[in-house]
């Protein structure tokens, strides 16, 4: 298996009225947050990766022109139980914000080697339930902004 880059995307699904969906990690169970992902390659486009990363986790086809891009990026620390998947000596990461607005609320096929249920919450307690800083302040700024 090829390390993982440490670059990756964050893509909040979230209604017109501001609710937010999202997935519960397979095998860490309470761990809630947004379609995240890592690039599969070094040159591949932030917006395609979002597109990708949208599909594999949800099932939701969309096209580049359907995902906002926020210009938003957070850079944390990787979780040391984590890091085994990366080069060695990574130790940090880099996130791009990305959003896809639906209409309303769409059930989520979920992809069962990563996510074992999904939820529709209103922004403000979506933000609240994830593990995650980087994508709780991510849904706060979407939120404010959505509904």
């Amino acid at each position: 298996m090829n390390p993982k880059i440490p670059v990756s995307v964050l893509v909040l699904v979230h209604t017109m009225a501001g609710d937010v969906l999202l997935l519960e990690r397979a095998g860490r169970p309470g761990f809630w947050q947004s379609v995240t992902g890592s690039l599969d390659r070094p040159d591949e486009p932030l917006a395609a990766a979002a597109q990708r990363e949208l599909r594999e986790e949800t099932g939701f086809a969309a096209q580049a022109a359907d995902l906002r891009c926020w210009n938003l990026a957070y850079t944390f620390e990787i979780f040391a139980q984590w890091r085994h998947r990366f080069v060695a000596g990574t130790t940090h990461n880099t996130e791009h914000v990305f959003s896809l607005e639906l209409p309303g609320r769409v059930p989520a096929a979920l992809a069962p080697d990563e996510h074992v249920a999904s939820v529709w919450l209103p922004w403000r307690e979506a933000a609240a339930k994830c593990f995650s800083w980087s994508n709780r302040d991510a849904i706060r700024i979407v939120g404010q902004c959505a509904g």
